[in-house]
């Protein structure tokens, strides 16, 4: 059975933040197997002990948030427990046990709502990165701010239609054939 410590030593410590948000297949394909059990059962509803503490939490968060996405790259699958996710780090931020995390793991904590298409948790995120994390936070207030303007402008990821099976508005076809997301973050930090 998978403990908070073998995601945690593994993500935290074998990958490191350089490696956090790289595309990689191969790491897909040692998340998938290392991991990928463990996530099918966080589905079933498993680790709630794990939502009891801080550290466990944030395993949780790695499990539920990041390791979906690496192990259902480009698929529907990647966000079936974003709902999970975003749940346990609400309860988190509430019980102030992402102020337990140092920098720059903390913003495990802030990701859920990051990747939420929701606007109020897209300005949530934005708020948290700014005002918690103020020693490794540029980068990831850049994004969150870039998250929540496409949010804002087009009320979801247009990135996420082709997985999601959703129809691409023309607007939004423009947008990803223009840059997409990559654009979006170049505007926020070179702005006009």
């Amino acid at each position: 059975m998978t403990r908070p410590d073998d995601v945690l030593g593994y993500w935290l410590d074998e990958v490191g933040p350089s490696g956090w948000y790289d595309a990689d297949a191969a790491r897909d394909t040692e998340i998938t197997d290392r991991f990928g059990d463990a996530l099918e059962e966080a589905k079933e509803g498993a680790f709630s002990l794990w939502l009891t503490y801080a550290s466990g939490t944030l395993a949780y968060l790695i499990l539920t948030d990041q390791f979906s996405r690496n192990i259902h790259r480009g698929e529907a699958e990647a966000f079936t427990t974003d709902r999970i996710s975003r749940a346990a780090a609400k309860a988190a931020i509430g019980h102030g046990w992402d102020f337990k995390i140092d920098e720059p793991a903390r913003q495990f904590f802030y990701l859920p709502l990051m990747h939420s298409e929701n606007l109020c948790d897209q300005d949530r995120a934005v708020r948290l990165i700014l005002t918690r994390m103020p020693d490794q936070g540029a980068s990831n207030l850049l994004h969150a701010k870039a998250h929540r303007e496409v949010i804002r402008r087009f009320g979801r990821f247009p990135f996420r239609n082709e997985a999601l099976s959703r129809e691409t508005t023309e607007v939004e076809k423009r947008w990803l054939d223009e840059g997409g997301y990559g654009a979006t973050v170049r505007a926020l930090k070179e702005p006009a």
